[in-house]
C-alpha cells in the first residue's frame, strides 16, 4: 500500500511540474517580449530628421560692396538654388578733382536693385554660382565744373585761359547704366539658409556687373575763355570753336572708358534665416 501511495505522488508530482512548466518559460520570456515591443514602438515614436523643404525658410541680411551697402533677401526653391534679391544704395561726395585744368566736384549717387539664382553644385557645402540682373540702375557720378578765372584749361589739346571777370562754370555726368536691365555673374561662399541647420550665415561673393560702357556727358554754360594775354574772350557756351574742341575732348575721354564695360562686385555681409512654413 505504501508502495503504490508513493508511486501515486510521484506520478502526481511529475504531471504538476510537465504542466507548470511551459507556464513558467513564457513567463521568462515576457520581459524580453516587452522590451522588443518596447524598442519598436521607440523607433515609431522617434522623430525623423527634419529636411530643407522648397519656400519653407526665408532669410534677410545685409552688406557691402562697390554697388554701396545693400540689403538681401532669399528663399530657398530646392535643395541646390535660392532665390536671392538684392539692393544697393550710396552716396558720397568727392571734391577739387582736376582734369585738363577743369576743377570738378562730383557727387556719387548709387542706386541698385537685381536678383539672382543661387546655385549650390554641392547642397552640404558653401561654393556657389550666382548668374542675375540687375533690374534697377540708377548709378551715376553728377559734377559741377568750373575754371578759376586766370587760369587756364584745355579742351583737345587747345589751351584756354578762363576770363578773371568771368570765370568758366558747367556741369558733367558720368554714367554706369547705359546697359539695362544688366547681366550679373559672381561666384562666392556660404549659403544664406544653411542645409544643415543654424540661422546665421556669412554669406561672401565676387564677380561683375555687365552695365555698358560709361557715359560722359559735359557742358560749359557760363564764362569767358581767353588767350594767354587775357585777350580776345568769347563765350564758351556759344562759340562754335570752344564747343567743338569740347566735343572732341569728350570723345576722347569716351573712348579711354569704353573697355571698362563691367562693374566689379565684391559683397561681404551677414544674414539670418528662419521657417516660413
Amino acid at each position: 500500500m505504501k508502495a503504490i501511495t508513493s508511486c501515486l505522488t510521484l506520478v502526481m508530482l511529475t504531471a504538476s511540474a510537465a504542466l507548470f512548466s511551459p507556464s513558467t518559460h513564457v513567463v521568462a520570456q515576457q520581459p524580453v517580449l516587452s522590451t522588443t515591443a518596447a524598442s519598436v514602438t521607440s523607433l515609431a515614436a522617434k522623430p525623423r530628421k527634419n529636411k530643407v523643404g522648397p519656400f519653407s525658410h526665408l532669410a534677410v541680411g545685409g552688406g557691402v560692396s562697390p554697388l554701396g551697402i545693400n540689403m538681401q533677401v532669399a528663399v530657398n526653391a530646392s535643395r541646390y538654388i535660392n532665390l536671392r534679391g538684392v539692393g544697393n544704395y550710396f552716396n558720397y561726395t568727392v571734391n577739387n578733382i582736376s582734369t585738363n585744368g577743369l576743377n570738378i566736384d562730383g557727387k556719387l549717387n548709387f542706386a541698385t536693385a537685381g536678383a539672382s539664382v543661387d546655385f549650390y553644385p554641392f547642397p552640404n557645402h558653401g561654393f556657389r554660382l550666382s548668374p542675375g540682373a540687375l533690374f534697377y540702375n540708377q548709378n551715376a557720378v553728377n559734377a559741377a565744373v568750373t575754371v578759376a578765372g586766370g587760369t587756364s584749361f584745355s579742351l583737345n589739346s587747345f589751351k584756354y585761359y578762363a576770363s578773371s571777370s568771368n570765370p568758366i562754370t558747367g556741369n558733367g555726368n558720368l554714367g554706369l547704366n547705359s546697359r539695362n536691365p544688366a547681366f550679373s555673374m559672381t561666384a562666392g561662399w556660404g549659403n544664406m539658409i544653411p542645409r544643415h541647420g543654424g540661422h546665421w550665415a556669412f554669406p561672401f561673393e565676387i564677380g561683375a556687373a555687365f552695365v555698358g560702357a560709361p557715359t560722359i556727358n559735359m557742358a560749359l554754360t557760363g564764362g569767358q575763355a581767353c588767350d594767354a594775354q587775357g585777350q580776345n574772350c568769347v563765350n564758351v557756351a556759344t562759340d562754335p570753336n570752344v564747343q567743338a574742341n569740347l566735343q572732341a575732348q569728350l570723345n576722347k575721354y569716351r573712348n579711354d572708358v569704353n573697355p571698362f564695360q563691367y562693374y566689379p562686385i565684391i559683397n561681404f555681409g551677414a544674414t539670418y534665416s528662419f521657417k516660413i512654413r
